[in-house]
């Protein structure tokens, strides 16, 4: 069974919320065992033991928070024991063109360090609403588009979890099991 972390900090809530959406996302596909946790609940333990990791990060100054930031560099003494794993991220943002696609790429900047295999999703969550360097969100999540957004990030994840984790090739993405663009009748 894959083993999923969805791990956030989130300071006013709006990352808190798309970390939800995200493990709902997970729950999609069945046999996967998902923690959610803050940067303040979770373990060096937490991410050693999960075979992916969402992580996500409001956007400060066009970058990672710095809670965030501190919990990978006191992570460097387990650099080996998570080389290998997959990875995504998720940002919200103060308002749209904040920087959360930038904090994005920082995050899966911080997990290629150590070894991480990261993604993002190529389909569109709702009309011109795209996932390709992570969720990302200004404020909380509210319209469909926003929320589909997480949830697809979330699913991709255990898709790609269960396919080389678990070998589950019939969950890959590309196996045309979903529609690319919602909106396509």
């Amino acid at each position: 069974m894959g083993k999923i972390l969805v791990l956030y900090y989130s300071k006013d809530g709006s990352t808190k919320k798309m970390a939800e959406y995200i493990a709902d996302g997970v729950a999609q596909i069945p046999a996967i065992d998902i923690r959610i946790k803050s940067v303040g609940e979770a373990t060096r333990d937490d991410v050693i033991w999960c075979d992916g990791i969402a992580v996500g990060s409001p956007t400060y100054l066009g970058t990672v928070a710095a809670p965030m930031k501190k919990f990978w560099e006191d992570m460097l003494p387990d650099w080996q024991k998570i080389d290998g794993k997959i990875g995504c991220a998720f940002s919200s943002q103060g308002g749209w063109g904040g920087g959360a696609e930038l904090t994005c790429q920082a995050l899966m900047t911080i997990m290629i360090n150590f070894g991480f295999l990261v993604f993002g999703v190529p389909d569109y969550s709702g009309h011109q609403f795209t996932t390709h360097y992570g969720a990302t969100q200004a404020g909380e999540p509210r319209a469909d588009k926003e929320i589909e957004s997480c949830r697809r990030l979330g699913k991709r994840l255990a898709e790609w979890v269960a396919v080389y984790v678990d070998g589950r090739t019939d969950l890959h993405p590309l196996n045309g099991l979903y529609k690319r663009n919602p909106w396509d009748k």
